[in-house]
């Protein structure tokens, strides 16, 4: 999960609030909506950070229509999500789809509360967090320790780490050199899209980042810890 910074919402969404009786059903504009949510997420989802498209994602409710209908046209509330395994059995689904009208105490707009600081990972795949509530969240609630999930990560990190060896094969990183490649990872790419599952190997480099700041050199390709 990365944060979110919101822009500006669609004027679109402003206008239409304005309106008599209105409400997300109503709304014609979700074309537009989504194209701001994509811009400003970067096109990966708002939790498993999969690439998403305009015609294949989901505009997902943080607080869910049905038990706060007061925040269904407030553009802090709305998020850009994958499809999530619609139609699939419950086991398969992940994000919005699995989530529901379920409650998240983790949000990824939060400025106080960055979830990318509450959220680790595994040399595995595996996504966790030390914090018990938000640990269950990512399990039970948003399912994004499901298979598919976790082998896409695992293969990120995997090509990352050998794309690190290629680059230095000795394993010799200053804190220089590693930092470049952690604002490499976190910035947008030309083409204004994240990287798919960033995270997992922003997670990686700060580790390594964090040692390296105690030595001069470190060698990034040993070091992942739980």
């Amino acid at each position: 999960m990365k944060q979110i910074i919101k822009n500006q919402e669609p004027k679109s969404l402003l206008e239409h609030r304005l309106q008599p009786f209105a409400d997300y059903g109503n709304y014609p504009q979700k074309e537009e909506l989504r194209d701001s949510l994509l811009t400003e997420q970067g096109h990966i989802c708002c939790y498993c950070m999969q690439r998403i498209k305009q015609d294949k994602m989901k505009i997902e409710h943080w607080r869910s229509q049905d038990e706060y209908p007061d925040f269904q046209l407030d553009y802090n509330n709305l998020l850009g999500a994958c499809e999530g395994g619609q139609g699939s059995p419950k086991h398969l689904q992940h994000c919005d789809t699995k989530k529901g009208n379920e409650k998240l105490t983790i949000n990824p707009t939060d400025n106080l509360k960055n979830c990318e600081d509450l959220i680790k990972y595994l040399p595995n795949g595996i996504i966790y967090s030390e914090d018990t509530a938000i640990d269950n969240e990512l399990n039970e609630v948003l399912n994004l320790n499901m298979q598919t999930l976790v082998n896409n990560r695992k293969v990120v990190l995997d090509i990352f780490i050998q794309q690190l060896k290629s680059e230095q094969p000795y394993g010799d990183w200053t804190v220089a050199m590693l930092n470049r490649k952690i604002q490499e990872w976190s910035n947008k790419q030309k083409d204004e899209k994240y990287k798919p599952y960033c995270q997992i190997a922003i997670y990686y480099l700060k580790i390594n980042y964090q040692s390296s700041n105690e030595n001069k050199y470190y060698r990034i390709v040993l070091r992942f810890y739980k």
